[in-house]
């Protein structure tokens, strides 16, 4: 069920988005896009207090959930940057959060020429995961609850 601003608690006041009451609006949410598998892909993270785009990456070739990790990754690193401690990440690819969990972005797209920048943005994201301590709690978007995340692209 996707939920329209006449769907939002008249109690809810921490956001300009209809945010499920289940939603902490003190959060980030990250989503990819890719057009084919590999395409161009392109990934992006949205304030859910706010709406506003915090960051958008891309397109470059890969797959969807190379997006999804790396979206999770610039997220925190972010957050850590700018000091950012009491907010939460949401990603809806369970794929992502266990790669970034595991410290490793488990994909099988071949390295080439093609995909030799991408490789190296995945080097240094699995660097920064390796060399940093995670803060900041990255929640699964339970879609077929709340909706769309936030960041999705709507291109499905």
């Amino acid at each position: 069920m996707n939920y329209k601003l006449s769907d939002v608690p008249d109690w809810r006041n921490d956001t300009v988005l209809p945010l499920h009451k289940d939603v902490k609006a003190a959060a980030w949410a990250v989503d990819a896009a890719c057009s084919g598998n590999p395409g161009p892909m392109e990934y992006r993270g949205v304030d859910l207090a706010t709406g506003a785009t915090v960051f958008h990456f891309g397109p470059l070739r890969g797959t969807n959930n190379i997006g999804e990790f790396l979206a999770i990754v610039h997220a925190m690193a972010l957050m850590e940057r700018q000091g950012i401690k009491d907010k939460v990440i949401y990603s809806d690819s369970y794929n992502a959060i266990l790669w970034v969990s595991k410290k490793k972005c488990k994909t099988k797209l071949e390295r080439n020429a093609a995909t030799e920048q991408l490789y190296g943005i995945i080097e240094r994201a699995e660097a920064w995961l390796r060399t940093h301590e995670v803060r900041v709690p990255v929640i699964k978007w339970e879609t077929a609850k709340w909706g769309e995340v936030p960041a999705d692209f709507g291109r499905k």
